[in-house]
């Protein structure tokens, strides 16, 4: 009986403000108050000490919580989910802390604004334009490089879901621009898209009889935007709508070949349940990337011709003006952008919650 009360007494947990090494609610309430204390009193440098401290009693109260009430599994798992908080959620936290402040990474002062620098991205008559415009710039890009992508892609992986002559050579060819870096294949269409001595221009020269170049004006630079990286991730599009094809059943085929099925319904009925939600997969992953476009339009244009992009023009925001938090603004309305746009698509893509 001594036993099972001892236990008993251990799977209790302690009040919200009882003093004791393992209440884990006080030591987050005490953190809490403690790091925004310090984020508003004190400089940077000293406020992020206190907050890794703040940070580190709460994991001590998490852990000995864990140990007084035999929650062993919890503490196995425990050095890989500090790794966590450290490596992923601590950085995220502290981003978006540092866009309530106003601060420049060229000046040791932080002061606390509120939501203004939201306001003064989103609203401000000299900063507001230029965010605006690379915004939409950045929708343009990721409507028009995920089109192509999506539609190179499943025609590539039709054409190599079937047998033919060096199927297993030319496939390793289509996948070997995936595999170089953008900044590789950046300088690559620099020079095919070089008015002087590049492949296009001398096609169309030859073709037209007079000098072409490609990007001189905002169409040909964005056509060439999107070609490039088209010609990159089409591939992996490719490659996922490749993996559904050859999944699907080849006695399903055999079946609807003998009840002389259309091949438009052959693929609605029984190709395309297979691929949809690989498709719609490739399409989340490809929007994602296209609202980081910006290493590509740094080597190419470098945003000359209006092809500044989001991502590129937070790089310049944040790294050159130093402008810190209002580029952690930026990041963090763009973050809210693409958590939008994949909860939209996870919606369409699955039926049962249209259903529901």
């Amino acid at each position: 009986m001594q036993l099972m009360s001892t236990i008993q007494s251990a799977k209790t947990a302690p009040a919200l403000l009882e003093l004791s090494a393992g209440n884990w609610r006080l030591a987050v309430l005490v953190g809490l108050v403690v790091s925004a204390l310090a984020v508003v009193a004190l400089p940077a440098s000293g406020s992020f000490w206190v907050v890794g401290a703040m940070s580190a009693l709460v994991a001590a109260a998490f852990a000995v919580n864990a140990y007084r009430r035999r929650y062993y599994g919890g503490l196995l798992v425990a050095p890989a989910i500090a790794v966590l908080f450290v490596m992923n959620i601590f950085p995220l936290l502290w981003s978006l802390g540092l866009s309530f402040f106003a601060y420049q990474s060229n000046l040791q002062s932080i002061r606390f604004v509120g939501l203004n620098n939201y306001i003064k991205v989103l609203t401000d008559e000299v900063a507001a334009p230029a965010n605006w415009n690379a915004l939409i710039n950045t929708a343009m890009f990721a409507v028009c490089t995920v089109s192509v992508q999506m539609i190179v892609g499943f025609l590539l992986a039709m054409l190599f879901a079937k047998q033919f002559p060096l199927r297993k050579y030319l496939l390793i060819l289509v996948l070997t621009p995936m595999m170089l870096s953008v900044v590789a294949s950046g300088v690559f269409f620099t020079y095919y898209y070089d008015p002087t001595f590049g492949i296009l221009s001398y096609v169309i020269n030859s073709l037209a009889g007079g000098q072409f170049i490609v990007m001189d004006s905002k169409a040909g630079a964005v056509a060439g935007i999107v070609f490039a990286d088209a010609w990159m991730w089409s591939p992996f599009v490719m490659l996922l709508v490749l993996a559904g094809l050859v999944s699907v059943p080849r006695y399903l085929y055999e079946a609807a070949a003998i009840d002389r099925v259309s091949a438009w319904r052959r693929f609605w009925s029984i190709t395309f349940p297979y691929i949809r939600g690989l498709l719609m997969l490739a399409l989340l992953f490809r929007t994602i990337e296209a609202f980081k476009l910006a290493d590509l339009v740094i080597v190419l244009t470098k945003g000359g011709n209006d092809t500044m992009t989001i991502s590129y023009h937070l790089i310049r925001i944040a790294n050159e003006q130093n402008k810190t938090s209002e580029g952690a603004a930026i990041s963090y309305i763009i973050l809210f952008i693409v958590i939008v746009l994949t909860n939209l698509y996870l919606y369409v893509a699955n039926p049962k919650n249209r259903e529901a």
